[in-house]
């Protein structure tokens, strides 16, 4: 039986799929959550003019011929206006950020003053208006602040702050139900036998899936028992997501399959022209997408990227697919099988600002340090010819 190619299995997984439902949250929990409406300010930033500087505040036309001496009426601080109208030949001392007197129209640095006994001596020149910040300076009630589809950042949330929105409305987060199976395995600090490994996959794919997004309840390890890994996966028919690591395959202890199709889970393909990630399962049932990623650690990280990245992307109503990056080769690469190829690599910028980028010589799919060292993994199409140093390639730049 072919193989599916990887671009056909990530239209099959997306087919259909739509953004989750919509919920409001408060502002101070919308980090990485995407807004399901555009954000308007509900108020002026800054709500008034206000001082840029200490100093003082005065009318231009008293300031306009030099030296010019005067008298000090009052104090304007953030959070404590002065109250009244400056008269001319006075000052009021202004702090940065405090409203700015009526009355007034332009502020003197302090550094070009002398402060004496009640009064004060402009020696400095300043222009007109200078040292003001402008009523809706930054932005005015009704602006857009930030559009429908917006995955927030820490800056995003600062801006919807200052424009008094206390909540949004986002898309849900999705809920993945995670496990990995094998009785090789044992978590970190556990005392495994001779015969044992330590497992990461539940760690990483955990850390994955709620860097991508979701809300992740982990079930740990599964033994190699139909029963048991039964019971685990209904436990997860109630997500957005089942994933599952290990067992995938069709060996003696590899019941991941045969639980899918005993719980109702309809596979839709089995095994990808995808290196590393061959043993790569998906199917669904109502409204779950279960994913049997294969127990190899980089392979399980690798097609978690290329697979579940997209529909947790898409669930919570961003694009599925990315605009390929591209980079230029400083090794040569040889000819390529009828698999597609994602090699792990490192990434540089040359001097000229163009990405470099090197596939290390060992590609073994165990071997998870270099994994953690790359910045990027190449992309080999299925059957591409051997490339040559400075050709530009496709690469996927890792972030995870």
């Amino acid at each position: 039986m072919a193989l599916l190619p990887v671009e056909e299995a990530l239209i099959r997984i997306l087919d259909g799929v739509k953004p989750l439902a919509k919920e409001t949250i408060k502002l101070n929990h919308a980090m990485g959550r995407v807004l399901a409406q555009s954000i308007k300010a509900r108020r002026d930033q800054p709500p008034f003019a206000a001082s840029a500087m200490d100093g003082y505040a005065v009318r231009f036309a008293d300031v306009a011929v030099l030296p010019a001496t005067l008298k000090l009426a009052g104090t304007s601080a953030a959070g404590h206006a002065y109250k009244g109208t400056l008269k001319p030949g006075q000052a009021i001392r202004i702090l940065t950020g405090a409203p700015l007197p009526k009355g007034a129209d332009t502020i003197v640095i302090q550094e070009n003053t002398t402060r004496l006994a009640g009064v004060i001596l402009v020696n400095e020149a300043t222009p007109f208006a200078k040292n003001i910040r402008k009523r809706g300076l930054d932005f005015a009630k009704g602006n857009l602040l930030v559009a429908k589809g917006t995955q927030l950042s820490a800056r995003d949330v600062g801006l919807l702050a200052a424009g008094n929105n206390p909540t949004v409305l986002t898309y849900r987060k999705p809920k993945v139900v995670l496990f990995t199976t094998g009785d090789e395995l044992v978590l970190p600090g556990q005392h495994p036998r001779a015969d044992q490994i330590i497992s990461s996959n539940s760690h990483a794919l955990e850390a994955m899936a709620r860097q991508f997004g979701a809300d992740v309840v982990n079930l740990g390890i599964i033994k190699d028992n139909l029963k048991l890994t039964m019971s685990a996966v209904r436990k997860g028919l109630d997500a957005d997501v089942l994933l599952t690591t290990g067992g995938a395959s069709v060996g003696d202890h590899d019941y991941v399959q045969e639980a899918f199709k005993a719980c109702g889970v309809k596979i839709g393909f089995w095994k990808i022209a995808l290196r590393p990630g061959k043993p790569f399962m998906y199917g669904r049932i109502g409204k779950t997408h279960v994913m049997g990623l294969p127990g190899n650690p980089v392979s399980a990280l690798v097609t978690a990227q290329i697979f579940l990245r997209p529909l947790m992307n898409v669930m919570q109503g961003l694009p599925g697919s990315e605009t390929p990056a591209f980079a230029k080769l400083s090794t040569a690469l040889p000819a390529n099988d009828a698999r597609q190829d994602y090699m792990r690599a490192t990434l540089e910028l040359a001097s000229d600002g163009s990405r470099q980028v090197s596939a290390y010589t060992a590609q073994d799919s165990s071997m998870q340090r270099l994994l953690q060292s790359s910045q990027a993994l190449i992309i080999r199409p299925p059957n591409a010819p051997s490339a040559e140093i400075g050709e530009l390639v496709p690469v996927l730049l890792l972030d995870f």
